[in-house]
């Protein structure tokens, strides 16, 4: 009865003045935009990212998780853009961890001439998708297929891989202070490399160096928390 009351009280109204229902409207209107506009602002990200008119870098995301990301470290074309990504490849110049300078062309002729030694610590971030934790794989995984002798040089304690295991032709090398792991290939005709993994909530970093790099592990290890903390950016 109440609605049909109003109905009838709107419907004589808006006959004796046909501006009469505009103003309810009109109110009901700003008060729906205000209701928006606060719920936009409340759910807004609070992590600032870098400005999108910056070319020098690309708010990524990866696994749901954003990443300031140098445009001139990113290896391939293809993930040169902000946004969501599954994966971005990167590689920095060690030790300045500076996005590396443009490398001209080489040709057959003079590729010869122009081999370096690697100068360079890459770095692939990657969704995880719950697959298990690179703290808990060192934990858990790992000494299931080491050999019981071990080495310690400098702090650093290295164990062979069993041959035969998954990891066969590897050595696991880890130090607690400051804390590092690596899983390292040896020295073949081609030198060693080395994989160093971290999780930063829904993404795993990888980082790829050289072997020859140990005889320094901690600046080795002090380059990887910079960078982590460069692409992470501040949390808000």
């Amino acid at each position: 009865m109440t609605l049909l009351s109003t109905a009838q009280h709107l419907a004589r109204d808006t006959r004796r003045n046909p501006r009469a229902h505009i103003v309810p409207i009109l109110s009901a209107a700003v008060l729906a935009c205000g209701a928006i506009a606060l719920v936009t602002y409340l759910l807004w990200p609070t992590w600032t990212t870098v400005s999108l008119s910056d070319p020098s870098q690309l708010p990524v995301s990866v696994g749901g998780t954003l990443f300031n990301v140098p445009t001139a470290a990113v290896r391939m074309k293809i993930q040169r853009h902000s946004g969501a990504q599954e994966r971005v490849d990167l590689s920095f110049a060690y030790p300045s961890l500076a996005p590396p300078a443009p490398q001209k062309h080489v040709s057959a002729e003079t590729v010869e001439d122009r081999v370096q030694p690697i100068d360079r610590i890459f770095v692939s971030i990657a969704a995880h998708h719950d697959q298990l934790a690179p703290d808990i794989r060192l934990r858990t995984i790992y000494p299931r297929y080491l050999d019981q002798a071990d080495s310690t040089d400098d702090g650093l304690t290295a164990r062979a891989f069993r041959d035969g295991s998954p990891y066969g032709g590897e050595d696991l090398f880890t130090a607690t202070s400051p804390a590092f792991s690596a899983r390292c290939t040896r020295d073949t005709p081609t030198p060693g490399m080395c994989l160093s993994e971290r999780r930063v909530d829904g993404a795993d970093l990888t980082f790829r160096f050289p072997r020859s790099w140990l005889s320094h592990w901690r600046d080795v290890a002090s380059a990887m928390d910079r960078l982590t903390t460069q692409l992470r950016g501040p949390k808000g």
